[in-house]
């Protein structure tokens, strides 16, 4: 493709525009700018319902509003759309052959695909996959690391300036206690050089002594007092105890990143916000609160209360910002961290990609927000909240043993399995390119099942379902790409060359709904953006390959009666394409050239 890239306004768009002119020549004053309410349809290309609803208002029958609109819109349209009112007051609109073929031309000829950038002059921090520190990631971090890089992409690509924050959890009781641990234990292996060949990585190595740290914190008081101690030395700065955590911190950064590049998700180390980043507002945020009377003391903590918040028995459910003790959890850093965004990073739009059960805790992180007076209604904070996924059965994902589920056993697994599905289609697949093909295909089969979700709703992770070659899948997607890829291969240029389309040319039932849906893809980024809801995006993506589908198998394109048939069904091949690498690049997803 080349061009200089344009908005490309949908034909729907345009139809709208062209039923609301309509609409305002026509009807009276106070009703001339309603909503058109234009919307695809299975009896035309689109169809416009605003006459029922007005009519009502009118004191007129629905179908004579109708039919007064649909003669406005021939008059003023020239002929460009065939219009016929159809029920109580339906207006089905079919637009013309040319005006297809022009919008086919328009979009493949634009390096971005005719999608705009609507959502510049938003900065927009997205915090996403925010694992802890000395813990392996599991298979709980899968959703918010899948959907956020998603929505970052996205965001981005429609223009959004976009921080990604990765809130790693890097403070707090457990640091002491593990190093407290690593220095009652020097004979500890956990650095990468003294680990044994064959051992899961410093950061399992970490998660075991973890685990042992605790036992012992339980068991013996005065280790547990030496922890607690040490927490202290911590949080003072002591510079042998922290040298020891910047060494965890680092470790166990080294083997995120693993992940991240296996997983192809767009974070980075220079995306680390930890929570100890925050450390130094803690006090003064507690008592910027305080001295608003934001926050009050009650029973020795300083709390937030919640007219419209109360626990079971009807006592108040407070948001403590920092406990009796004087020590801070949660609730103080994620205040600290929406202050620091707003006032320093200067963002306009939050989004916090995190589990649908922290609901209650950013609904009273914002409401303190706004009462402080740092969330102003210039500045959107959401918590984009998410089902988890389950194991087989529809249960909670656990080992046998009853644990969390190691994030890259989930991904090797379906990498695997790719892998033997793959070898079960004839392919001419040299082993190396077998190994990338099954990577991209068992990578991106976790991610599409993911993001195909509503992200709102539980699924289960089921990797024989999702590197199925049929059905609602990403490696059904990813095949429908490298077919069109295939095809392309075969013309004398190799399908490099943007096709030139005749706009005079005929057009097919299956044409006409390929070229339509593939006019969707930036009205559905769009809406995307809006509603933060990738399965949407998935969805058109999947229609857009039946559709092909349906269009390959009713016109032929290499053998096409005519060259006009032929480069205007090439041209075709070459927007759905691109359209299909483009949305899968958004969702994070690679497309093969060959499968």
């Amino acid at each position: 493709m080349a061009g200089v890239s344009a908005d490309v306004r949908s034909l729907e768009d345009v139809t709208r525009d062209a039923v609301a002119r309509a609409m305002g020549a026509v009807l009276p004053p106070e009703l001339a700018e309603a909503d058109p309410l234009v919307r695809r349809s299975e009896h035309a290309d689109f169809q416009a319902n605003a006459a029922l609803s007005l009519a009502k208002k009118m004191g007129a029958k629905p179908r004579e509003v109708a039919d007064s609109i649909a003669t406005a819109l021939r008059e003023q349209t020239g002929g460009r759309y065939g219009v016929e009112l159809a029920g109580p007051g339906f207006l089905n609109l079919t637009v013309t052959d040319d005006a297809i073929w022009s919008q086919v031309a328009a979009r493949l000829a634009d390096e971005r695909l005719g999608v705009g950038t609507p959502q510049l002059g938003r900065r927009t921090v997205v915090e996403y996959s925010s694992p802890n520190i000395a813990k392996e990631m599991h298979v709980g971090h899968l959703r918010t690391t899948i959907i956020g890089d998603a929505l970052a992409r996205l965001l981005e690509h429609q223009g959004a300036e976009v921080i990604r924050q990765n809130h790693l959890g890097d403070w707090g009781t457990q640091f002491g206690m593990l190093i407290q641990y690593i220095d009652e234990h020097p004979d500890a292996k956990w650095r990468a050089e003294d680990l044994d060949e064959g051992d899961l990585g410093t950061v399992s190595a970490l998660d075991g002594l973890y685990r042992l740290a605790r036992a012992e914190f339980d068991a013996d008081p005065e280790f547990a007092a030496r922890a607690r101690r040490r927490v202290v030395t911590l949080q003072a700065g002591d510079e042998a105890t922290l040298s020891v955590w910047r060494e965890l911190v680092a470790e166990s950064e080294k083997a995120f990143q693993a992940i991240y590049d296996y997983l192809g998700v767009s974070l980075t180390v220079e995306h680390s916000a930890g929570e100890s980043s925050y450390n130094r507002y803690l006090d003064e945020v507690a008592a910027e609160l305080e001295q608003a009377g934001v926050a009050v003391i009650s029973d020795g903590a300083l709390c937030v209360f919640f007219d419209d918040i109360s626990g079971a028995d009807g006592s108040p459910v407070p948001l403590i910002v920092r406990k009796s003790d004087g020590g801070y959890g949660y609730a103080a850093t994620d205040l600290a961290t929406i202050r620091y965004r707003i006032r320093d990073l200067k963002v306009n739009r939050l989004l916090y990609v995190v589990g649908a059960p922290q609901a209650l805790h950013f609904r009273m992180v914002f409401e303190t927000a706004r009462r402080i007076g740092w969330l102003t209604d210039d500045v959107e904070a959401v918590h984009v909240g998410f089902g988890n996924v389950l194991g087989p059965g529809g249960k909670p994902f656990k080992t046998r043993a009853g644990g969390t589920v190691r994030l890259i056993e989930l991904l090797d697994e379906a990498v695997d399995r790719a892998r033997a599905e793959i070898e079960t289609k004839p392919h001419t697949l040299s082993q190396e390119e077998l190994e990338t093909v099954a990577r991209q295909a068992g990578i991106g089969a976790v991610k599409y099942a993911d993001l195909s979700t509503s992200r709102t709703k539980d699924y289960t992770f089921d990797p024989d379902r999702m590197v199925s070659f049929n059905g609602n899948t990403g490696v059904y997607l990813q095949y429908a790409h490298t077919r069109i890829r295939s095809i392309l291969r075969k013309l004398p240029d190799g399908g490099e060359d943007q096709a030139k389309v005749n706009v005079d040319g005929p057009l097919a039932p299956s044409e006409r709904a390929l070229a339509l849906l593939a006019d969707q893809f930036a009205p559905t980024l769009t809406e995307v953006a809006d509603t933060l809801e990738p399965h949407r995006l998935c969805g058109y993506l999947f229609s857009l390959a039946k559709a092909f589908t349906e269009f390959y198998e009713a016109c032929p394109v290499l053998t096409a009666e005519t060259d006009e048939l032929r480069t205007n069904r090439v041209a075709l091949c070459q927007l759905t394409g691109a359209t299909l690498a483009e949305g899968l690049r958004l969702l994070g997803i690679a497309t093969p050239e060959r499968m």
